[in-house]
């Protein structure tokens, strides 16, 4: 129970690597509040025993009122705001030649600018906390990019800039703040990509020395960890987590 007593924001957490930092969060004793486009009731439902420490919130945070709106219930419903996990994201693909400028702005701003309005609004609350742990959902490919793929890849590598210039700027006021950069985990964003390829799981494995694909428990674990007081040392990471897979390899 690492995280009792902590109140934690997740955004993207309807499904995927989201829902599973939320039920880790929850599992370890934070009140959380799961944020995502779709409307309560209407996503997968964390486990039973979890129920009362998740708190449902609908927010289209790809505009900036549905940010201050996010932020606004986040901070009315627990006063205030220990830790967020910036999980949303969307992927576009597709090169420069390929994506459209409407492809380019949703991407940048789910990605980028929601992450950035999030930690705006809440880094005041931090602040007068004295303590606050930012973790943001980047990607592997922000390190080193994918072919196909600029807006996602160019995005996320804007996301670990952005948190290692978060960790720099407000370390000083107790906030810490690391970016996660998962590889290739099963969620079902990379099932329908799979599908849509005809790629079976075990041919992607085959391209990873451990074997096998993530699993989002696995990143939700890493992400648990940042958010407590074991990483108390650890700001202005991008802890890349990737089966030692190489990009395009």
């Amino acid at each position: 129970m690492e995280l009792q007593g902590r109140n934690v924001l997740v955004t993207g957490a309807a499904g995927g690597i989201g829902s599973a930092i939320a039920e880790v969060c929850a599992a370890q004793g934070a009140q959380v509040i799961a944020l995502d486009r779709v409307q309560p009731g209407t996503a997968a439902q964390p486990p039973e025993e979890l129920r009362e420490r998740i708190r449902p919130l609908s927010a289209d945070i790809s505009t900036a009122a549905g940010c201050e709106a996010a932020i606004a219930e986040a901070v009315g419903s627990f006063g205030t705001i220990d830790g967020v996990v910036n999980c949303a994201g969307v992927m576009r693909r597709g090169s420069l030649l390929e994506v459209d400028d409407d492809d380019w702005a949703f991407s940048y701003a789910v990605n980028v600018e929601a992450v950035a309005r999030l930690c705006r609004g809440l880094l005041p609350v931090m602040r007068e906390a004295g303590y606050g742990s930012i973790v943001n959902i980047a990607s592997q490919w922000g390190l080193e990019p994918a072919g196909g793929h600029i807006a996602y890849n160019s995005s996320k590598a804007a996301v670990v800039s952005l948190t290692r210039s978060l960790a720099r700027d407000f370390g000083a006021d107790g906030i810490r703040a690391n970016s996660i950069c998962p590889g290739e985990i099963l969620t079902p964003m990379l099932q329908q990509k799979l599908d849509d390829n005809n790629i079976s799981e075990s041919e992607l494995a085959s391209t990873i020395p451990l074997g096998r694909l993530g699993r989002p428990a696995e990143v939700a674990e890493l992400a648990s960890f940042l958010l407590s007081d074991r990483a108390s040392f650890v700001s202005g990471a991008a802890i890349e987590i990737a089966g030692a897979q190489q990009v395009g390899i």
